[in-house]
């Protein structure tokens, strides 16, 4: 009962925060308008001149991080994270399928940090309320239509956001020849050509389903953006000083995670040039990928979580207008 009470009170003040956004927005873009006159020795605007002596004192007031701007539900959302380890719940929707089960075991297998729940009978409400109580940070849940992935849904804990996937072309690990054992270390993350508000949006849910990666971690997970299409692969890298090149390499350790890291948002196994030998000849950074691979396309954009389906819609793919097939989503 008392986390239940926990989470009520957490929910109402953050909508209290939320709340609070459109006035400090109003009240930060006056202030500097104000500090913008000043500063280019311009008349103070006309509808600013009552209010000049207070904001200007604000103004002056406001260190470095009250005068940086307006924090938003964004901020509150992720502003534990890199405090402590993602605590991600990888479930199914009900009745699942052996292959959409065998799906969601190699999903579970990505997050390091990851429990894969069965979820049986369980309803949304349920399963989110049981999610807040054993303090999981992330609920991933796979659909299915015909005993084929086709939907992931990543929701964040406890105040959202939501974001709805379609998932196209899954590869699972058995299905790739020469696959090994899944490593268990927390890998590095590529996020490559999110490049607008919604991408940006969308690439921060994915990366804070990780923990933050060890230097010397040899693993990589890629989510590599095309045409609004999210190429997701999962690699692993090595450096093989047994077969080298005369050419000397440029970089160091450093250099050989960057080049097999880049080179892993092209999916495939293959191999590179790396850091120098004791020989001064260049090593070989050699890729194996570790699996599943599968696209992904983001659809719909929720603030709250998963049972919340009259919670704020933030961003949701309309294809029926007339730019549709000109503007970049992602």
């Amino acid at each position: 009962m008392s986390s239940i009470r926990r989470n009520v009170r957490l929910r109402k003040e953050y909508l209290y925060r939320k709340s609070l956004e459109g006035k400090q927005r109003d009240d930060y873009e006056r202030k500097q308008r104000v500090k913008r006159a000043l500063a280019d020795g311009k008349p103070i605007p006309t509808d600013l001149r009552k209010d000049a002596v207070r904001l200007t004192r604000e103004a002056e007031a406001d260190d470095a991080r009250t005068g940086a701007g307006v924090r938003s539900h964004v901020d509150d959302e992720y502003a534990v994270s890199g405090t402590r380890a993602p605590k991600v719940c990888v479930t199914t929707s009900r009745y699942p399928s052996s292959r959409l089960k065998a799906f969601s075991k190699e999903v579970r297998l990505i997050f390091p940090t990851g429990e894969r729940i069965n979820r049986g009978n369980t309803t949304v409400k349920d399963l989110v309320d049981a999610c807040r109580r054993a303090d999981f940070t992330d609920i991933v849940l796979v659909q299915e239509t015909r005993g084929e992935p086709d939907a992931l849904i990543v929701s964040h804990l406890p105040f959202g956001p939501t974001v709805f996937f379609s998932l196209s072309s899954p590869v699972l690990r058995h299905d790739i020849e020469g696959v090994g054992h899944v490593s268990e270390a927390f890998p590095h993350i590529i996020l490559d050509g999110f490049t607008t508000p919604i991408g940006e949006r969308v690439a921060n849910v994915l990366r804070h389903l990780f923990p933050v990666p060890k230097h010397d971690s040899t693993r990589v997970i890629t989510f590599a953006n095309r045409d609004d299409y999210i190429s997701f692969r999962h690699h692993t890298y090595r450096i093989d000083k047994t077969k080298s090149k005369g050419k000397p390499a440029d970089g160091a350790e450093e250099g050989g995670s960057a080049a097999a890291a880049a080179a892993a948002a092209s999916g495939a196994s293959a191999e590179l040039t790396g850091p120098a030998t004791a020989s001064g000849r260049a090593a070989q950074v050699v890729l194996d990928e570790a699996g599943p691979r599968f696209e992904m396309q983001p659809f719909l954009v929720r603030l709250g979580t998963l049972e919340q389906e009259t919670a704020e819609t933030e961003w949701v793919m309309r294809r029926y207008t007339n730019t549709a097939a000109k503007r970049a989503v992602l």
